[in-house]
């Protein structure tokens, strides 16, 4: 038993060793968690309070569950394979098998997965004639799944108009389907558990009475299902327990709740409180990962969000180095600073396995990507895929080959129908023993095919040929936003739930272009319109190269790149925060949600959380946007940092920026007038000014300014607005 105990902090050691009740435990990051959830099984175990079958342990990934077992097997002498320690949809998995006649299920059901539910939809509606580009499976997916989440099945499902009403009524079609096939989707998986346990009091009663202590990791991130299902195994859900009820030993972090857009309800911690009559929360504040400047931009971060439960992290471990924030002028710029500075870090000896570059969109990956590329370093790209193995890159990237090259099959194959177009299998598999037999490609073969299938090729090649024409003339990123237009794609991802991402990946493909021919000067001869060839097949080799080569293999020491949404639960020695401007983070998508702020707040919370003794942050005065230069402001999140904490650092040779001699000599167009060295200005956000360089002209024309107390600041004067005074 002392051993058991050994190292734990005091409200370690009083959550581990709380007498049987219902407890909260708000750990804060880096405060333990784990430890304290196995070791609290281990000593209820171990004192006999209760046996390894009594316990029923919750976590949200597979991961955190086999590593419970894992500890757990080191602390006890018992067989822990047995215990019932999973996810929600695991555990439910496991009940509903053991009593799946009870709940109306064949002995051996399957279960989809999203990739099969998204599929069985679709053979639904084509089974119902529904047009799926009216109405997309995938936004009928999420309705489904969105109201089981809530509990609620298509008899109960509000049709409150006429659009809504006919996703009812597949969603009854759907559901007659699933039992029909003796199928369950994730979300069923839950949702036939809690009915069964609700409806059935003598089976609810068994399992309230075998389950004495039921322990939830990451209880903040449970949404309205799992909660009430929590609730009536733990006797406060409708069917009393017979003899008392289990003890809910629930831990979390509100202030790390970032899941909203998957139905996480941050409120169940609140309710979880009143409900349950918790009269004492444990929070565990004693940091064991980062340095002490690290937590306090933390706590001043999220202190500025209302309603917390609150709590204040600290550390022993001491102040550490001030955080580094870099002012970049441009996306460029800023991730050339970041690579150069991972560089400098590795000629150092760091680990370059221990260093992440954090972003809030996946679309930042691809400049970044570029820079990490041109230096030759390793990176892996952590619970995603690289910008140009993206599907929606890829897509985008196929109907360019095929303007490049109509006889490129694998490209045809691939967009033909995509989006759908009513082209089946069996028609490209006609096509292509007609393609087999003239020795020709799939495109110009498709001419020699009729009837149904005949028409819809006939149609997609016209498709190709108008794109053809109608990009002839057009600069390479105009290509890409009228090909991305034209073939469906856009609106394709715009009825998509989760479609915003690849929208932003698609943006970030033209901004690859713009950027590739400001880089490679890939123009022709008279002129910067792209013919067949020239700019469009070098940025297509380009696409291809950078694709294939540079991310890390298996077992190489590579630099991780990642969103903040993937980095939870993550920790490294070096976190560059990237990106830091209003808009993208926080994201300006927030500021048309309820709470949507503090969200965002609470995702940076998190990044910030991730470093153990070096914080980089940065942002850019520029960034392309849809290929179009975008003057940014910095993340007010900036501003919510303590400046004492804060070093804010520069590389010289970060970007070449000729200075103008002389103290008014040079002049830079503004609008109708011009500026000049040496002059003062007022800008709207950081006030007066004197200009002490200019470059460029035109569009180009950039100046930078001393703003005393404000910093230097490089500033583009399209977009900058500056009064001369």
């Amino acid at each position: 038993m002392p051993d058991l105990l050994a190292n734990l902090n005091a409200p370690q050691l009083a959550a581990v060793t709380l007498p049987p009740q219902h407890a909260l435990i708000l750990a804060g990051a880096g405060s333990g968690k784990t430890r304290v959830l196995t070791t609290r099984i281990a000593w209820l175990i171990s004192t006999g309070q209760v046996g390894p079958q009594g316990i029923l342990a919750v976590t949200f990934t597979n991961k955190a569950a086999r590593e419970m077992q894992s500890r757990l097997a080191a602390m006890l002498p018992i067989n822990t394979r047995g215990m019932w320690i999973g996810t929600f949809h695991g555990l439910c998995n496991r009940f509903l098998r053991a009593h799946c006649r009870e709940a109306g299920l064949p002995a051996q059901f399957q279960i989809l997965d999203a990739a099969d539910q998204l599929a069985a939809i679709k053979r639904l509606l084509k089974n119902l004639n529904v047009d799926d580009q009216k109405f997309p499976p995938r936004e009928l997916m999420h309705f489904i799944n969105a109201h089981k989440e809530q509990g609620i099945r298509a008899a109960q499902a509000e049709a409150y108009d006429q659009f809504t009403s006919r996703r009812v009524a597949w969603y009854a079609e759907y559901e007659a389907q699933c039992q029909r096939e003796g199928v369950v989707d994730f979300a069923e998986l839950l949702l036939r558990s809690y009915e069964l346990l609700q409806r059935n009091e003598p089976l609810c009663h068994h399992y309230q009475a075998r389950f004495r202590h039921i322990l939830v990791d990451e209880f903040q991130d449970t949404n309205r299902l799992q909660y009430a299902w929590l609730k009536l195994l733990a006797g406060r859900g409708g069917v009393p327990p017979e003899g008392g009820g289990a003890c809910l030993f629930a831990v979390g972090d509100d202030d790390q709740s970032i899941y909203a857009f998957r139905g996480a309800e941050i409120g169940n911690m609140r309710d979880l409180q009143r409900e349950f009559e918790l009269a004492n929360v444990i929070r565990l504040e004693q940091n064991y990962r980062s340095h002490g400047n690290i937590l306090d931009a933390a706590n001043s971060l999220i202190k500025q969000n209302r309603g917390r439960l609150g709590k204040n992290l600290w550390t022993e471990a001491g102040a550490g180095e001030p955080i580094r924030v870099f002012e970049a002028f441009s996306d460029v710029d800023e991730a050339r600073f970041i690579v150069e500075e991972i560089c400098d870090l590795v000629r150092a000896g760091a680990p370059r396995d221990q260093m992440a570059v954090l972003y809030r969109s996946n679309a930042q990956s691809r400049v970044l990507e570029h820079q990490l590329f041109t230096l030759a370093v390793p990176y892996r790209v952590h619970g995603g895929l690289r910008f140009f193995d993206r599907q929606e890159v890829k897509h985008a990237l196929a109907y360019l080959r095929l303007i490049a090259n109509p006889d490129d099959d694998t490209a045809f194959a691939r967009v033909v129908n995509f989006p759908t177009r009513g082209i089946g299998t069996r028609s490209i598999e006609a096509l292509q023993e007609a393609a087999r037999c003239a020795n020709a490609s799939l495109y110009n073969a498709a001419a020699s095919l009729a009837g149904k299938a005949g028409t819809s090729l006939a149609r997609f090649v016209r498709l190709i040929e108008d794109l053809r024409s109608e990009t002839r003339d057009l600069l390479l990123p105009e290509v890409i936003d009228r090909i991305i237009d034209r073939s469906g794609l856009r609106q394709h991802y715009l009825t998509d739930k989760e479609g915003q991402d690849r929208l932003e990946n698609l943006d970030e493909l033209i901004n690859a272009a713009t950027g590739f021919l400001r880089e490679e000067g890939a123009t022709s001869g008279d002129g910067d319109a792209v013919p067949d060839g020239g700019p469009l097949a070098a940025f297509l080799a380009h696409a291809s190269l950078e694709a294939g080569e540079h991310q890390a293999g298996e077992g190489q020491e590579a630099v991780q790149l990642m969103t903040v949404h993937a980095a939870k639960g993550l920790e490294f020695d070096v976190v560059f925060i990237s990106g830091l401007e209003q808009g993208l983070f926080p994201h300006e998508n927030a500021t048309l949600e309820r709470d949507g702020l503090e969200e965002e707040r609470r995702l940076m919370y998190v990044a910030v959380t991730r470093a153990r003794h070096r914080l980089y942050l940065s942002h850019a005065q520029t960034r392309l946007l849809h290929g179009q230069t975008r003057y940014c402001l910095p993340s007010a999140f900036l501003d919510e940092l303590p400046p004492e904490l804060l070093r804010k650092v520069g590389r010289a040779a970060a970007v070449a920026r000729p200075v103008v001699a002389g103290s008014g000599q040079a002049a830079v167009s503004a609008g109708a007038g011009a500026l000049r060295v040496g002059q003062n200005v007022r800008h709207a956000r950081f006030g007066v000014g004197v200009i002490v360089s200019a470059e460029g002209s035109g569009p180009e024309a950039r100046v930078q300014v001393n703003f005393g107390a404000g910093g230097m600041k490089w500033l583009a004067l399209e977009y900058a607005r500056l009064a001369p005074l």
